[in-house]
């Protein structure tokens, strides 16, 4: 039988939507991670947020539609929200549950956030923008703010007989206790989930299939994933039949990995523990970066590809709190794009915002009025037009795992190769300089032209790969081949070499170092 047209679409876009739940397509997408309640409030109110207060303060999936433009401008194909489920409407100690993760009711939805329309509206205007959908979940607990909680409130899970005894996780090195005693406090408990309950089970596996099929939703990240047993996990990834990333708030590769094993994918935490000590000072160590990558490359299943590589999150303080020193700031921010991982950025970080712990890292973004004129705008939209160029100029760019080039400081001074990527990071500082050296067992990845996407200057290696260059300002360098230029010109459209004096002394003996622009200036046609 014949098919109409518009079946025919609905038929492929439903296919297309399949095919996003890939693993291997997530590797090529970049996330912008949102709190809901954060972003976006309906009608274009502007009226700051009061983070202290920890209320509710009016973002909507309705009004974060209107600013899709802002993300995907940016180079975002993906976007994280948070939890969406119905929450404890209590005020507490803690505040209100305008994050999201004090569950209440798992088959209805936050009305702070809006309807059942709203939500599938922002699934439609992501999905007709090929931007993907993911969504954060919550399965350890439910919230209660009363001691001890009325069971009878929640649903699905009314009765005391669905929640493990009440203990309090005192351990972390027991993971018995980590996985059937409680977080939180007698203010506000997060009541554990019997998850060895085998109609529990069912249940959770029932609802996330639901969940994701209602809402055209093409991945999931699972919230305090190390605190359920892991022979859960399998069936219930299975049951979403997307994409899922999990949270294991651990700086042990080895513990993580065990994790990495269960479902697609881990949030890279043994990584952000490092690149935030590496970053945050001038005395930071790039060499204990390196060293904890290499492990998790090697430890990881499927190495660092299958991981969400981040600098900040909800949790965790605004890298921005912990330096002004906008050199190291840049440096910090290059990592998740150039690192193996999915690069996840959490909204705001864009805007510089400098909250530290929680609430105060849980800013509203509607202050600034999504100024794209911010440098790190421009910082991060460079770094996603990078990728992108880089992964279409090599689609196995995603699992190919970096390698690093070993420095004559290794503490302040990471080269790293992933090509057609070659990264020149440093911890200096603005008012430091250092020199990167290229050459020897470790030649560059491409022998020949490369290009620094955020200064759109040349440099050339020798004919054996050597490459020498300095370090302007501390500032990062995100090198890309010259074949891989992005021919549509998004990406240094006019790239100049010079012909006197300055490109003279770039080719000294040894072939290396930047190729200058000088007052005559020839335009490399060839390059775009």
């Amino acid at each position: 039988m014949l098919l109409s047209f518009k079946h025919f679409l609905s038929l492929l876009s439903i296919a297309q939507t399949a095919r996003a739940a890939s693993a291997h397509e997530w590797q090529k997408r970049s996330i912008y991670q949102v709190l809901t309640d954060r972003f976006a409030r309906d009608g274009g109110d502007n009226t700051p947020c009061d983070t202290g207060k920890k209320q509710y303060c009016g973002g909507t999936w309705r009004a974060m539609i209107d600013r899709l433009d802002y993300i995907q401008g940016m180079g975002f194909d993906a976007v994280w929200i948070s939890p969406i489920v119905e929450n404890i409407e209590d005020d507490t100690d803690y505040g209100q549950a305008y994050h999201g993760y004090w569950t209440k009711d798992f088959y209805k939805l936050n009305p702070h956030f809006g309807t059942e329309k709203d939500l599938m509206d922002l699934s439609k205007a992501l999905h007709d923008r090929n931007m993907f959908l993911m969504v954060d979940v919550v399965v350890n607990h439910v919230g209660a703010a009363t001691d001890p909680p009325d069971y009878t409130s929640y649903n699905p899970f009314n009765s005391r007989s669905q929640y493990h005894p009440q203990c309090w996780v005192q351990d972390y090195t027991n993971q018995t206790e980590v996985e059937v005693c409680w977080l939180g406090d007698s203010k506000v408990s997060l009541v554990d989930v019997n998850t060895e309950d085998e109609g529990v089970v069912r249940e959770l596996n029932s609802w996330i299939g639901e969940l994701v099929k209602k809402y055209d939703v093409d991945g999931i990240r699972i919230d305090t994933l190390k605190h359920v047993r892991k022979d859960f996990w399998p069936e219930f990834a299975k049951s979403a039949g997307v994409w899922t990333v999990g949270e294991v708030l651990s700086d042990n590769v080895t513990y993580t990995a065990d994790w990495s094993r269960v479902i697609d994918a881990v949030l890279d935490y043994p990584t952000w523990f490092q690149l935030t000590s590496a970053f945050k000072a001038t005395n930071g160590s790039v060499a204990s970066l390196a060293g904890v990558v290499t492990q998790a490359q090697h430890t990881f299943d499927g190495g660092e590809a299958c991981t969400g590589s981040f600098l900040e999150n909800h949790d965790q303080p605004r890298f921005a709190s912990l330096t002004k020193d906008m050199a190291l700031i840049k440096n910090a921010m290059a990592w998740p794009f150039i690192n193996d991982g999915v690069p996840i950025l959490y909204y705001g970080q864009e805007q510089g915002y400098e909250g530290a712990g929680d609430p105060d890292n849980r800013e509203s973004l509607w202050n600034v009025n999504y100024d794209t004129s911010h440098p790190l705008v421009s910082h991060v939209t460079t770094l996603n037009k990078a990728r992108k160029a880089a992964i279409a100029h090599n689609d196995g760019f995603v699992k190919t795992p970096v390698k690093f080039i070993q420095q004559p400081d290794p503490n302040a001074a990471l080269a790293v190769s992933k090509p057609p990527f070659l990264t020149l990071l440093t911890n200096v500082g603005s008012k430091g300089s250092t020199t990167w050296q290229i050459g020897g067992t470790f030649a560059a990845p491409v022998i020949g032209e490369l290009v620094d996407v955020f200064t759109c200057r040349g440099y050339r290696t020798s004919e054996d790969g050597h490459l020498k260059v300095e370090s302007e300002g501390g500032m990062p360098m995100v090198m890309l081949e010259k074949g891989a230029l992005d021919r549509d010109g998004s990406i240094c459209p006019e790239v100049f070499y010079g012909s006197g004096a300055a490109a003279t002394m770039a080719r000294r003996p040894g072939g290396m170092g930047v190729l200058a622009a000088s007052a005559c200036l020839l335009l490399l046609t060839s390059w775009v």
